[in-house]
């Protein structure tokens, strides 16, 4: 399946393994009860302090129904992870060449939206979900109704005609509708689709691969996937496929979500941010003034522009990722964080919504797995 031999190993085993730093052992415990209580069918978990990786490892299925393995190579639909690694990317690396400014108003960019409510908001608006716009709307219904050409367009339409719940700037609520926005806007001044500008610009020159989109109109790339969701609305298992709807329905390209990559690749791609944020070689691409700009905290709620910071109440990250820690999660579950001052990066990749979004279990899983990781492997002796 998708250039993978489910024969070729034994169940269970990770071809990658030896060769790899696997878990400590409370950690791997964790990994094996999470595995054992349903928590998710699946999971990769990386952790790296400095650079140097410290744990690879893979845990439990790709697909149930086939019991393949997952592997350390496995590719994961990353979901959310799209908005930080993938859009937020994008409109980062505009900003610096010139072609964008975070205080731009969206209509000098999109002209279209000059006589709605969405007037006033602003570039760094959207990338802190503080636009006004609602976290979510099932545009997918309506989308696919019609031939594929017309699908963006129409998005765009709805997204001009939108109600905001409240003025830009009010509050935060984190929204879908604002990466849609944020796509629409790096494509205009990009002149070229999310995908393929990300691909020659970001994950091309940084070789953060594999990091993609899988556009439904060409041949999926080759490797091993892991499952998603028995999908109600398509009426089929999702793998190698997007799993949120909206960006099912636009051919599998979205600013909100549609990245698929390997754990590794995710680690890679945050090493690269991580070095530019302390000033450090081998940062190749991305500025450190313009990382520093965009990773730093934001008043009044748990959000810096494009990426997010531990939550008070209750972190997804544990208790060691101090207030200024930078992460994102996916609805899919994955996740990754980053400890700034230690340049330590943990990435949790799993298939929990396989074979059901209804699993929730992750939750209260996160941040148990990230104090053990922290705990065993990065806090001071």
């Amino acid at each position: 399946m998708k250039g993978h031999n489910p024969s070729a190993q034994p169940p269970g085993r990770d071809p990658e393994r030896e060769s790899l730093p696997s878990a400590p052992a409370a950690v791997d415990r964790l990994m094996r009860q999470a595995l054992a209580h349903g928590v998710f069918p699946g999971a990769v978990l990386l952790a790296a302090c400095g650079g140097q990786r410290l744990v690879h490892a893979a845990y439990g299925t790709a697909n149930l129904y086939t019991q393949r393995p997952m592997t350390t190579v496995t590719l994961f639909d990353l979901a959310s992870l799209t908005k930080p690694l993938a859009t937020t990317l994008a409109v980062m690396l505009l900003c610096q060449r010139g072609g964008l400014s975070l205080d731009q108003r969206l209509p000098t960019v999109l002209p279209a939206v000059s006589d709605s409510d969405k007037s006033d908001i602003t570039i760094a608006q959207l990338l802190s979900h503080t636009s006004g716009l609602p976290a979510y709307r099932p545009y997918f219904r309506q989308l696919a109704t019609l031939p594929r050409p017309e699908r963006r367009p129409r998005l765009h339409q709805l997204l001009v005609r939108e109600p905001l719940l409240h003025p830009p700037g009010a509050r935060v609520l984190y929204s879908d509708l604002d990466f849609m926005l944020l796509e629409w806007v790096v494509e205009t001044v990009a002149r070229r689709r999310l995908d393929g500008f990300l691909a020659q610009e970001v994950y091309g020159p940084l070789q953060a691969a594999p990091l993609f989109f899988i556009d439904r109109e060409r041949p999926v790339p080759e490797g091993a996937y892991a499952a998603t969701e028995e999908c109600p609305w398509r009426g089929r298992l999702m793998e190698a496929e997007v799993h949120d709807e909206n960006a099912h329905v636009l051919g599998g390209v979205a600013g909100h979500a549609g990245l698929f990559g390997s754990a590794a690749a995710v680690q890679e791609l945050v090493e690269e941010l991580l070095a530019a944020y302390h000033g450090h070689p081998p940062a190749r691409l991305f500025q450190t003034d313009v990382v520093r700009r965009f990773w730093q905290p934001l008043p009044g709620g748990d959000k810096a522009l494009g990426f997010d910071l531990p939550s008070v109440t209750h972190p997804s990250c544990g208790g060691f990722f101090p207030p200024d820690s930078i992460g994102h999660l996916g609805f899919t579950g994955t996740s990754f964080w980053v400890h700034l001052e230690r340049r330590a990066t943990v990435v949790l990749l799993t298939n929990r919504v396989h074979p059901t979004r209804d699993n929730t279990a992750i939750r209260q899983f996160r941040p148990a797995i990230h104090d053990a990781v922290m705990e065993a492997i990065l806090a001071p002796a």
